[in-house]
C-alpha cells in the first residue's frame, strides 16, 4: 500500500528545485516507491568540504530535502504543509567523489508530525551517513 497522498510529482519537485538550494548543489529526486523517496547529490566542488570529501552538512541538506519532499505529498496538500523540526545525522563513511544516493523512509507518520529516515550511501551502495529527520505537519489557513 502506497504512502502517497496523490502520486508523487518527480518532474514537477524536480523542476522546482532548480531554482533553490536543491538546485544549486545538484540534488535530483530519482525514484518515488511504495514506501520511500529516493533522490541524489553529486559529491563535487559545490559539496565537498576543504578536505576534499563530502561536506558532513551537505548530506544533512539531501536528508531533510528529501525527508521534506516526502512528508509534503504524504499529507493532502491543499489542507496541510510540512516543516522541518529537528534533523540528526551520523556521519559514518567519507565520500571524495562521484554521487551520494539518500532513501527517506518513514519511522512514523502521523496527524501532526512525521519521522523520516534517510539513508545516504555511496556508489558502491555503503553507508556514508544515517540521518533521521522530525516533520511538524501544520495546517494551511483558510482561504476566505
Amino acid at each position: 500500500m502506497s504512502i502517497w497522498f496523490e502520486t508523487f510529482p518527480l518532474a514537477s519537485a524536480n523542476e522546482r528545485s532548480q531554482g533553490c538550494g536543491n538546485g544549486h548543489v545538484g540534488i535530483e529526486l530519482l525514484e518515488a516507491g511504495e514506501d520511500y523517496l529516493r533522490g541524489r547529490m553529486p559529491v563535487d566542488a559545490r559539496t565537498r568540504q576543504p578536505a576534499g570529501v563530502l561536506h558532513g552538512g551537505m548530506s544533512v541538506v539531501l536528508a531533510e530535502t528529501l525527508a521534506s519532499w516526502a512528508a509534503a505529498y504524504v499529507v493532502d496538500p491543499k489542507r496541510f504543509h510540512c516543516v522541518g523540526q529537528e534533523i540528526n545525522a551520523n556521519h559514518v563513511r567519507a565520500v571524495a567523489g562521484g554521487w551520494v544516493t539518500g532513501t527517506a523512509r518513514p519511522l512514523h507518520i502521523g496527524g501532526r508530525s512525521h519521522v523520516w529516515e534517510v539513508r545516504i550511501e555511496d556508489e558502491q551502495g555503503r553507508l556514508a551517513c544515517i540521518s533521521r529527520v522530525t516533520m511538524a505537519v501544520l495546517e494551511r489557513p483558510i482561504a476566505y
